[in-house]
């Protein structure tokens, strides 16, 4: 049911340790106990860094698995001088962030942590503070850090990169700092998803329609659930999906679940991606709400089923007798949203073609294991994410074996990674000049550190 969505953790992650002190002031590890008397360990303009802001940030790292260490300190304190003097610039350039757009990442980040601790309640209950809370103690948080982002993509906005640059780059590499290129893949498929017939949708239609009847009429939906719902995450549960925000379900199916007033309120029919659906209100909290709900899957008959694989068969000689490419059949024939041009699908990690081995899919894996680069397999049954039958043939472009990155193979990866560095030589650049007009205090904490810029 729930949408996939690309996540990326490391731009979700909020800080929720608590303010931690090293026993016996010892700074180079051990187990924080008691109260941290805070004070300033550096002054950046008319910004300042606390130490525990380098606290909470150090023992998140060692909770997962850094070493304890002075060094990690300094470059958590770098890391932060530095977000300091990109926060200071950031206002004195006037960048603007608005209220909307603070809310919403706001609001992303809670999901997650929600997703991530089962419930409003866990998550409520791990900071002892309400929702509501949580937002108002991060919300000037997370304007700053929005604003850095903006200042630093504001820097190096102009940054490009010539492939004799990319070249250069590579060249210049050290043979131990040549980055390893894991094995992947690149696949491609050709589906077919037949569509029911009207027939076909009326029967389901009239088959939920009747469960609803019965439910109306006094019948347990959580029974009803249990015996007749065709999501199998939920029936067992008796439909109950658990709480849940915004954008997390179809959009169709939100505005069933938003729109029940009372508890035991049992909606209309609703059509989703997914099939028909039956909906009843548990209960409301904030932003947030959970119901049962009951799915039929709306199912192609088996006569519509095996022409789609008649299709998909003459497909496969086109192909194989050089009539078509793969990319051209693709492009007549796939009922696939998520391919590219050439009719491969997208890793939805990295944004690009090429998966490792525990990116892909079993069921396809065990197919284009078999497979030569270049070659396609015979259609093979296929069912979406929604639950929906059909055929597919796939297409193995491309197996790679483990290697050292090399410019003819591996271009794209190399670009990146030059790309990324000239980027860093331009912050570098801005950061030399704008610390010699500003004012910076660094403390006794922290003047001992082998810093990467000459903060003093």
């Amino acid at each position: 049911m729930r949408k996939s969505l690309l996540i990326y953790i490391s731009a979700l992650f909020l800080s929720f340790a608590v303010v931690a002190q090293p026993e016996n002031g010892d700074n180079s590890g051990g187990k924080p106990e008691g109260e941290t008397i805070d004070k300033v360990v550096a002054i950046i303009g008319d910004q300042m860094v606390l130490l525990s802001d380098v606290e909470n940030q150090y023992w998140q790292l060692i909770m997962q698995g850094e070493t304890k260490s002075m060094e990690l300190r300094c470059s958590i304190f770098e890391e932060l001088l530095l977000q300091k003097l990109l926060l200071a610039q950031a206002k004195a350039d006037s960048i603007e962030v608005s209220q909307a757009e603070v809310d919403g990442e706001l609001d992303r980040r809670i999901r997650f942590f929600v997703a991530q601790l089962g419930s409003p309640e866990a998550l409520e209950a791990f900071y002892n503070k309400s929702i509501l809370e949580i937002k108002d103690e991060f919300r000037e948080l997370i304007y700053q850090q929005l604003l850095i982002q903006r200042m630093q993509g504001k820097i190096t906005e102009n940054v490009s990169i010539t492939p004799k640059e990319v070249k250069k780059y590579f060249n210049s590499l050290s043979e131990d700092s040549v980055p390893l290129i894991p094995s992947y893949i690149e696949v491609g498929q050709i589906v077919i998803i037949p569509e029911p017939s009207e027939a076909d949708r009326d029967a389901v239609y009239q088959e939920i329609s009747a469960l609803r009847d019965r439910i109306l009429k006094g019948e347990s939906f959580e029974v009803m659930a249990r015996l007749y719902s065709d999501d199998p995450g939920s029936s067992s549960k008796g439909g109950e999906l658990g709480l849940f925000g915004r954008d997390e379900m179809y959009p169709e199916f939100e505005a069933a679940a938003f729109g029940l007033k009372n508890p035991g309120d049992v909606s209309e029919i609703i059509e989703t991606p997914a099939g028909y659906h039956i909906l009843q209100l548990i209960e409301r909290r904030g932003e947030y709400v959970n119901v049962r709900h009951i799915l039929h899957i709306i199912k192609v008959s088996p006569t519509d089923m095996y022409q789609a694989k008649l299709k998909l068969d003459t497909v496969y000689n086109e192909i194989n007798s050089g009539k078509l490419t793969f990319a051209e059949a693709s492009e007549m024939y796939s009922d696939d949203p998520n391919k590219n041009e050439e009719g491969l699908m997208i890793n939805s990690y990295s944004g690009n073609t090429k998966f490792s081995a525990d990116e892909v899919d079993a069921a396809v894996f065990f197919v284009v294991d078999k497979l030569e680069p270049g070659s396609i397999s015979r259609p093979v049954l296929y069912q979406t994410i929604e639950g929906k039958d059909g055929y597919r043939i796939l297409y193995l472009k491309s197996r790679s074996e483990p290697h050292k990155a090399n410019l003819q193979d591996d271009y794209n990866t190399i670009q990146e990674l030059a790309l990324n560095a000239k980027k860093m030589q331009a912050l570098d650049k801005w950061v030399a000049v704008k610390k010699s007009s500003t004012y910076i205090r660094i403390m006794e904490d922290f003047q001992g550190c082998l810093f990467r810029y000459d903060w003093f």
